[in-house]
């Protein structure tokens, strides 16, 4: 890997020669701008304002705008002489516990190499008593044109170095979160804990950039002349308004444990009691339901028992009466027709 800073580390009085290699890259997709006429590329041109002639990259240098929109010119040697002591050094502070590095400080990641055989050794020392120490070291250092901030910690046989944001650079969340007052049940609460214990740990080497791919083919699609074939249920909104959170993360449950070949069917009987919402309608289920706690309220209740049964047989006999009564009607109705055909 091609270095991109040369320089050394400074612990205390030893001084390890070092190099830095970037210790991750882009794999996004670039695009590039065409007319969309003719499909020509569309490129920026660097023009003066004042004669509005293009200038080449050796005809530009740095300036800062003042607040009146003056241009106060700077040139790389005026940046050279400033007293910096970490322009070729990685100049380490202090050492403090990882955990104490909030992530959002963290950015980009280097590799840290020693430059030369010499450097092996001290290297190594610096790599073994972070290690025993259970610590990371904060260090200075300067990189493309200003000081950075920087946390020194050990990745299996090197020492990587993870640029940090300086303190004043961290927004405060001010009106992030939200203001309206919510209590969340312990129901609800039992079942974001199930869900989370479902999905389980997940191992990042196992991902991978969903929409990166689907370019590619897209890609590769377009440049065979052809179209690539929309899958189904595309460009279907997901998501939306949750009416019924307990049923949403019931449902999210069983659908983990499904994904994952562990049955999370209605008869697993493992999870929780969902309260719905009205809907102004009874379903077919919430009679069911009524009936069998009807049901055993009545079987509860034993001395109501024996006349509830007698109200109901009275019931049922005054109502065979009453249908015999009718079929007998219906069927004297029925025969007098027949006798006037016979006449």
């Amino acid at each position: 890997m091609r270095s991109i800073w040369n320089g050394a580390i400074s612990f205390g009085l030893v001084s390890i020669p070092i190099k830095l290699v970037n210790a991750t890259e882009s794999r996004s997709i670039s695009f590039r701008q065409i007319h969309l006429a003719d499909g020509g590329r569309i490129r920026y041109r660097k023009v003066c304002e004042l004669d509005e002639e293009e200038v080449t990259s050796a005809e530009i240098g740095k300036a800062y705008e003042d607040a009146d929109g003056s241009m106060v010119p700077i040139t790389d040697d005026d940046l050279a002489q400033l007293p910096l002591p970490t322009a070729k050094t990685i100049e380490i502070v202090g050492f403090v516990p990882e955990t104490s590095i909030d992530p959002l400080q963290v950015g980009s990641a280097y590799y840290i190499a020693a430059n030369g055989v010499p450097a092996a050794k001290p290297y190594t020392l610096l790599r073994e008593a972070l290690k025993r120490s259970e610590k990371v070291a904060i260090a200075k250092f300067a990189l493309r044109g200003r000081e950075r901030l920087g946390m020194v910690r050990v990745l299996g046989d090197v020492i990587a170095l993870h640029g940090l944001l300086w303190p004043d650079e961290i927004r405060q969340p001010e009106g992030v979160a939200p203001e309206t007052e919510v209590s969340i049940r312990d129901a609800e609460l039992d079942l974001a804990d199930a869900l989370m214990d479902t999905l389980g740990e997940v191992e990042l080497e196992s991902l991978h950039d969903d929409y990166r791919e689907a370019v590619e083919e897209l890609i590769a699609a377009k440049a065979g002349g052809g179209e690539l074939a929309a899958p189904e249920g595309a460009g279907e909104r997901r998501g939306g308004k949750v009416l019924d959170l307990m049923a949403a993360l019931e449902s999210s449950v069983r659908a983990a444990k499904e994904s994952r070949g562990e049955g999370g069917g209605e008869g697993d009987g493992d999870h929780a009691e969902v309260t719905r919402l009205p809907t102004g309608k009874k379903s077919a289920g919430a009679k069911k339901s009524a009936s069998k706690t009807a049901s055993k309220t009545a079987s509860g209740t034993g001395a109501k028992k024996t006349p509830a049964k007698k109200t109901a047989a009275k019931k049922t006999a005054t109502g065979k009466t009453a249908a015999k009564k009718t079929a007998a009607k219906k069927t004297t109705a029925k025969k007098a027709p027949a006798k006037k055909r016979s006449a």
